[in-house]
């Protein structure tokens, strides 16, 4: 019988309390959000297990834990810490992205340098809460509304945090059909999403979608050389797609490649959520101030979209930026959507699709300009 209960000791049973419960409860909502309500499933779902996975008690010194050095999670959260599978994922996202959109209407990559007005909001917020400085800059990328960038430059500044940021920009990115619509329909009239986009714009050349890539690596990361672990593996992805010389290898990037970083990411985030870590005061500051960053990126895009208009002879429908963030393409089609509602006939899609593109790089950018500040 002694033998009995010892090995019930043993167990992760006896070792749980509340905290891990509570824990594990989040994660099963987050598969049960993915799989139910494919809110994010590419996201969710591998993050909601990594969390269950994570907080399972266990006796420490066992090698079992992703914070203990000799455990397979922990060799394989080594690709969120060195910033490995974010670098990863912007491969796959450059390969599988379509420039042309943005190319053939500038102006509207405005919108996304606008919406990124609500990381430096959140910049000042966090630190007059009392956040240290590198801190705050990694709960402020949040309003990029990337999670991939916001893995990064908390891996850099602040290894500890990488858990509920990440959790909370995920989390926001799942939650833009709940977040965005009644921000949009607060600061616009009927009359402005209303307004109709025409699809006038010029044909993109195949030349300027080869040459796009090679100007966008030179540019932006002579302007934050250390977004390049992010923009370069991006415009490399994107310069291989547009080449068409390279089929085999596009498509490897776009399919095979980020879909296992994603895996690994998803699945290595969620787990270094243990609760003894994860459930402090300081992570619920954390989720309020990724909230506020996220709503002030998106009224941000809007009330610029409104600025232009004063100055535009043909107007632009302030909606688009919302798609200013970085959630690709979840704010796009969640921006479509809206405007459909208000008229059937206007298709918004492709016009926040550039709003999009370039909130993707507007984010890395901000990312790599924080990073060279905070280090010095």
């Amino acid at each position: 019988m002694d033998l009995f209960f010892e090995f019930l000791k043993n167990t992760g049973y006896y070792l749980a309390d509340m905290r891990y419960v509570l824990m594990i409860c989040v994660g099963i909502l987050f598969c049960f959000l993915a799989t139910a309500k494919k809110y994010e499933p590419l996201l969710l779902l591998p993050i909601g297990f990594g969390i269950i996975i994570g907080n399972v008690p266990f006796f420490k010194g066992f090698g079992l834990g992703i914070y203990e050095n000799n455990s397979v999670l922990h060799y394989l959260y080594f690709g969120v810490t060195s910033g490995l599978y974010p670098s990863i994922v912007f491969l796959g996202l450059g390969a599988m992205t379509d420039f042309s959109s943005m190319l053939a209407r500038p102006k509207l990559m405005l919108l996304g340098a606008a919406a990124q007005m609500g990381i430096y909001f959140t910049l000042l917020s966090a630190l007059a809460l009392g956040f240290a400085p590198k801190e705050a800059a990694s709960v402020a990328i949040i309003g990029g509304a990337d999670g991939p960038t916001s893995i990064f430059l908390t891996a850099k500044l602040a290894p500890h945090l990488i858990g509920p940021i990440a959790i909370a920009a995920y989390s926001y990115m799942a939650l833009i059909p709940i977040i965005q619509p009644p921000i949009m329909r607060l600061l616009t009239t009927r009359k402005e999403r209303l307004i109709k986009m025409h699809d006038t714009e010029r044909q993109v050349t195949r030349k300027e979608l080869l040459f796009f890539p090679i100007l966008g690596v030179i540019l932006c990361c002579f302007l934050a050389p250390a977004s390049i672990p992010l923009l370069g593996p991006f415009f490399f992805g994107n310069f291989m797609k547009e080449s068409r010389v390279v089929d085999r290898l596009a498509k490897t990037a776009s399919s095979s490649v980020i879909d296992t970083a994603t895996i690994f990411l998803g699945l290595t985030v969620g787990a270094s959520t243990q609760a003894d870590v994860f459930l402090t005061a300081k992570s619920l500051g954390i989720f309020f101030l990724g909230s506020v960053a996220f709503s002030i990126a998106t009224a941000s895009g809007i009330i610029f979209a409104k600025i232009m208009n004063i100055f535009l002879k043909e107007k632009i429908n302030p909606l688009l930026g919302a798609a200013g963030v970085s959630a690709v393409p979840g704010s796009a089609r969640e921006v479509h959507l809206v405007g459909l509602k208000e008229d059937p006939t206007n298709y918004l899609l492709m016009h926040a699709m550039a709003c999009n593109a370039s909130g993707v790089i507007g984010s890395a950018i901000c990312a790599g300009i924080l990073w060279s500040f905070m280090m010095r």
